[in-house]
């Protein structure tokens, strides 16, 4: 497994593995493994029905703003019905995506992509006043080796590590602008999500982003046609006097090299042309192996993250808390701390626990019982019984719209 390379506030296991894992400790009894499993069941079905009302609702709210609606609407909105839709699902989307571990990444994150690109991506320009609306958000910073060929080593590969994010997400709304040619969708809302994006090549996943040209390249171009250019001139001023006299002879000799001329200009264009084609294919061909899904697949995608992984955090809170608290318990920044500690200890992984974050998700279901500032958990037996009959919406701070 690829941990972070700082902690976030993911935990990027399955959940079939983790729980069986956790059913293995040696330190279980009797029929707890067993009990235990059925908890974890009872709790992944208890977030299933509630991410599957949020899934409705989201869904909703993104209907009038998905470029690959074919539904047929009933009601056309309003201007002010559909200002108040878009803000709504700008909410409801970052909501979705703190919950499924992502992080929005700051102008400052993005801005060294804009003076230089990785060894496996192309460096652009942006103009950012082409969106109406735009963000970017990130989960997994860390490093992945790729194999790297470079001239001065004689192209020998070798193998490098590159920062990269490992899930990137994109919302957006375009405006008319220059930059963007051809018929122009400024009315509905485009999402992405790529993976193993390196962090310089953010950018070339942004539409109305220009190729800018390596030096390298623009040398390859500009210097056969300047140096051509000054061959030619030279010449004739070597030969002036009687390039004249033979053009007075014959005309066509000065027809010829002015067509030479354009010939020659006309060939370093065609370099150009190519060059860029060959970036834009370069382009293509990495974002058709790097991007995941699109639009309403995105949210789809997502809130099944998001709900695997708040189910993830309760099974890890419940199980610290009923077998590292004792009978006295555990303060809630306590239960925090010990639930990092073993993923760093077991899994390898570096994980940020948000204050306080184990305890709501213990009260939602309600199995944490409070001793003053001290928790206990529900004994294993009665939770899974509880859980197992209690058809109630879950409770807590997140209960109503998204």
């Amino acid at each position: 497994m690829q941990s972070s390379t700082v902690p976030e506030h993911f935990i990027p296991l399955a959940q079939s593995e983790l729980v069986d894992f956790l059913c293995a400790d040696p330190s279980l009894t009797d029929d707890e493994p067993r009990l235990f499993r059925v908890l974890c069941e009872q709790i992944a079905a208890a977030y299933h029905r509630e991410y599957h009302r949020r899934s409705i609702e989201l869904k909703r709210v993104y209907l009038p703003f998905d470029p690959d609606n074919d539904m047929a609407l009933l009601r056309k909105l309003t201007a002010g019905e559909r200002q108040a839709r878009l803000n709504d699902l700008l909410n409801d989307f970052a909501w979705l995506l703190k919950r499924a571990g992502f992080r929005h990444l700051s102008r400052a994150e993005i801005e060294p992509a804009l003076e230089r690109s990785s060894e496996w991506g192309i460096r652009m320009d942006v103009d950012f006043s082409a969106f109406e609306y735009v963000a970017v958000f990130a989960r997994g910073d860390t490093t992945q080796l790729r194999d790297c060929r470079r001239w001065y080593k004689i192209y020998r590969a070798e193998e490098v590590d590159v920062p990269i994010y490992r899930r990137l997400v994109l919302i957006l709304k375009l405006r008319r602008h220059p930059r963007l040619r051809g018929p122009i969708d400024t009315e509905n809302v485009y999402l992405k999500i790529f993976k193993d994006i390196p962090k310089l090549d953010v950018l070339m996943l942004l539409p109305g982003a220009r190729v800018r040209l390596s030096r390298l390249d623009r040398g390859k171009i500009g210097l056969p046609l300047l140096s051509g250019l000054a061959l030619a001139a030279w010449n004739v001023l070597q030969d002036l006097a009687a390039l004249l006299e033979h053009w007075a002879a014959s005309p066509n000799a000065m027809w010829a090299l002015a067509a030479g001329g354009i010939g020659y200009g006309y060939k370093s264009f065609y370099s150009y042309q190519q060059t860029r084609q060959r970036y834009h294919l370069s382009l293509t061909q990495s974002l058709y192996f790097q991007n995941l899904d699109g639009n309403a697949g995105v949210l789809t995608r997502l809130i099944d993250e998001a709900e695997e992984q708040e189910a993830r955090l309760t099974v890890l809170a419940y199980w610290c808390l009923w077998r590292y608290g004792g009978p006295e318990g555990m303060t809630a920044s306590d239960l925090d701390a010990s639930i990092e500690l073993y993923l760093d200890r077991y899994a390898d992984l570096s994980f940020f626990c948000r204050q306080k974050a184990a305890l709501m998700q213990l009260q939602k279901l309600g199995l944490v019982e409070m001793a003053g500032e001290k928790l206990r958990v529900v004994p294993l037996a009665r939770a899974a019984d509880f859980l197992q009959f209690d058809r109630r919406q879950l409770g807590g701070s997140d209960r109503g719209r998204i």
